[in-house]
């Protein structure tokens, strides 16, 4: 009898009313792949992109880029294949979509070890945000002692890891967040000063504590509501990373305020291609797993929600009230 699987599909883009659970055959792997037990899928802003159509996908389209599980079994291994990974081995895996499931297929070459030390849950939360605060932090720039970085929602999963992650190379670092909870938070990651922008005029806030110079860089996942901000709290020659657009989409600009505003730059980079063969691969996710299972670096489990409850769990990180990472379960393992 075939096994049959559970996964979040979507059948056309849209709200989170557009997300289904269906049900289907139990996939067999290809060459180079794996096919694994899924047991926790961590839920990114990248998945809401996918479902409204931001970043158009084929559909049908199972949703999710990062999970944790075990392997259940392997294709073929193709000729480059070097990981010797075995059946039963716990791995986790990003920007591999269809892990909103209880089984997918994914290349090993984009599957990762999970320490012993680690939880399947820790390992799903910090996977992409993980890599993506040290390609950021160790990547698009090397962070040097005695920088002062700008971080929007520091009160995230990315955030958060990006906060710790810069603090430890040296910086400086200004954090914005939305509630007086949220501040909190990233004091605890070990923000230096915490700005409420709802309260606040942050690039005001910012000249003012760098007493006029502004940020070495800015780092902002926010995208719309904070573009402009971000831009006039950088110091002459300064960079804005534009990582994500959590409010929306930014507007084409002119170029030239690059210009007037002091010969800024500007990179909108994502994490695939800082992860584009299996050294950065291994490095970047060696040095976040190594943190979290050592205790040098925390990363906040933010809700847990059955598999079918996928919806709702996009709901509430659209909402911007969530803290911390938001996992699904899968309720059939």
């Amino acid at each position: 009898m075939t096994k049959i699987i559970q996964a979040i599909q979507i059948h056309e883009t849209g709200g989170p009313e557009k997300m289904h659970l269906v049900e289907a055959d139990l996939p067999e792997p290809a060459p180079g792949q794996a096919r694994l037990r899924v047991e926790v899928s961590g839920v990114n802003f990248i998945d809401t992109y996918h479902r409204k159509g931001l970043y158009p996908v084929p559909l049908p389209f199972t949703l999710g880029v990062e999970a944790s599980g075990v392997i259940e079994e392997l294709g073929t291994p193709s000729k480059s294949d070097t990981m010797n990974f075995a059946v039963g081995d716990r791995v986790a895996w990003t920007s591999a979509p269809g892990s909103y499931a209880s089984h997918c297929l994914v290349p090993t070459q984009l599957l990762v070890r999970v320490p012993d030390a680690l939880s399947m849950e820790l390992a799903a939360a910090s996977l992409l945000q993980g890599m993506t605060a040290h390609y950021l932090t160790h990547g698009v720039r090397e962070t040097k002692s005695g920088e002062t970085a700008l971080v929007h929602a520091a009160a995230g999963g990315t955030g958060g890891l990006l906060v710790q992650l810069l603090k430890q190379a040296g910086a400086t670092v200004i954090a914005t967040c939305g509630s007086k909870k949220k501040a909190e938070l990233a004091r605890e990651s070990g923000a230096d000063e915490v700005i409420l922008y709802r309260d606040d005029d942050f690039p005001k806030r910012v000249r003012e504590l760098t007493n006029g110079r502004g940020v070495d860089v800015a780092y902002d996942s926010v995208g719309l509501s904070t573009f402009d901000g971000s831009l006039s709290s950088l110091r002459p020659r300064g960079l804005l990373c534009l990582f994500g657009q959590a409010s929306g989409l930014v507007p084409p600009f002119d170029l030239g305020r690059l210009n007037t505003a002091g010969s800024l730059f500007i990179t909108r980079p994502t994490l695939a291609h800082y992860v584009a063969d299996r050294e950065a691969l291994e490095e970047r996710a060696d040095a976040i797993y190594g943190g979290l299972a050592s205790g040098s670096l925390v990363q906040r489990i933010g809700g847990r929600y059955a598999l079918a409850e996928a919806a709702t769990a996009h709901a509430d990180l659209e909402g911007r009230g969530t803290i911390g990472k938001l996992l699904l379960l899968a309720s059939s393992n």
